[in-house]
C-alpha cells in the first residue's frame, strides 16, 4: 500500500535580480506598461486591464497565457521610477501571492532589476510546491532575460 503524501500548505519566496544595460528610464518606461507583458514575459498571449486606471495603485490586469490560463493582478504599490508590487488574486494553485518589481540605477546606464514574490499554496505536496517554486524561478529568468534583450538592443 503506498502512502500519499501529505498536503499542506507551504510559503515561499522567489528572487530574481538581472543587470540590464540601459537607463532607468527607458528600463520603467518598459516594466511600468504593465498591460505590455506579452513584449516580454514569456508564455503570455494577451493583457487586459480591468480597471479604468492604467498606471500606480489600483491597477487590475488580466493576463491570459498560452496554455489559457488567466491570471487577475492588482497593483498594490506604487512609486515611479523604483518599483512597483501587485497581488494575484485569480488563477494560481496558491492563497497568496504578492511580487515587486523594483529598479536600481547602478550608473548613468546600467539597471539592476529585482523580481522577488512572496506565495503561499493551497493544499499540496511539499514536492508539488518545490516543482511550483522551481517553474516560478524559471520563469522569472526566462522573461528577465526576453527584457534584458529587448532594453540593450
Amino acid at each position: 500500500m503506498t502512502k500519499t503524501p501529505k498536503k499542506s500548505f507551504h510559503t515561499g519566496s522567489v528572487k530574481k535580480i538581472i543587470m540590464v544595460k540601459a537607463s532607468k528610464d527607458k528600463v520603467w518606461r518598459k516594466i511600468s506598461n504593465i498591460s505590455g507583458l506579452p513584449t516580454w514575459v514569456i508564455d503570455v498571449k494577451k493583457t487586459v486591464y480591468l480597471s479604468k486606471k492604467t498606471r500606480g495603485v489600483g491597477t487590475i490586469r488580466l493576463i491570459t497565457f498560452a496554455d489559457g490560463t488567466k491570471i487577475e493582478e492588482h497593483v498594490v504599490a506604487w512609486k515611479d521610477k523604483e518599483y512597483f508590487t501587485y497581488i494575484a488574486t485569480e488563477g494560481l494553485p496558491l492563497r497568496a501571492y504578492v511580487a515587486t518589481i523594483s529598479i536600481k540605477a547602478k550608473s548613468k546606464n546600467l539597471v539592476q532589476l529585482t523580481w522577488q514574490s512572496y506565495l503561499n499554496s493551497k493544499k499540496m505536496s511539499e514536492k508539488q510546491f518545490m516543482e511550483f517554486l522551481a517553474f516560478m524561478g524559471s520563469f522569472y529568468e526566462a522573461s528577465l532575460e526576453n527584457l534584458k534583450t529587448l532594453l540593450e538592443k
